[in-house]
């Protein structure tokens, strides 16, 4: 299988978790603004995995720009993000019906947390099948952005104990240092 295929393959299914977000979205009973209110969040817990699907759309797209084998291992890595991915929809759902309450939200997080986890054995799996000295071990370096995303998400599951806002908060943060497309891979596709 090329690295194209399994692009695509991936494609179709985040566009698929999308459209399952967006199913969720409820039209009010009621013309006025006032009716939007109880949807709101559901709306944002929606806007924030939607976001989070393009991240990983993205860094998805450009990790396999850099992928030149599709070995057995790299097909199960991505199925393993896949799933997570693919629980995002259900995840985002509970969150948002019930008002980022404390366990959906440390659900929420958990999900983000595992297919954090699965980006990491995708890409761990790509470098293993093209070698040490590969274009993509290059391009990633230290991985800070990745590590610490191991790091923030676990914790925003742990500070649910205290306050879903905060894990919100860190959720958001999170976002905010991945919603930039991997540049250090766009660098070593150009040279």
């Amino acid at each position: 299988m090329t690295a194209g295929r399994l692009e695509a393959f991936s494609d179709g299914v985040i566009a698929i978790i999308i459209t399952i977000m967006v199913l969720e979205l409820k039209v009010p009973h009621g013309g006025g603004l006032e009716n939007l209110r109880p949807l709101l969040p559901v709306f944002l817990s929606y806007v924030l995995s939607f976001i989070y699907v393009g991240i990983y759309w993205n860094n998805h797209h450009h990790l396999f720009h850099l992928c030149r084998a599709v070995t057995g291992g790299v097909l199960w890595a991505n199925l393993h993000l896949l799933f997570w991915l693919s629980l995002l929809p259900f995840a985002t759902g509970w969150m948002g019906e019930n008002h980022f309450t404390n366990v959906p939200t440390a659900l929420y997080g958990g999900v983000l947390s595992m297919a954090a986890v699965a980006y990491y054995v995708l890409q761990q799996a790509i470098i293993r099948s093209q070698g040490q000295d590969s274009l993509l071990r290059q391009a990633i370096g230290s991985d800070w952005k990745g590590k610490l995303s191991l790091l923030l998400y676990p914790l925003a599951v742990l500070t649910t104990l205290y306050s879903s806002w905060i894990a919100q908060a860190i959720f958001v943060i999170a976002a905010l240092i991945w919603l930039i497309p991997d540049r250090r891979i766009e660098k070593r596709l150009t040279v």
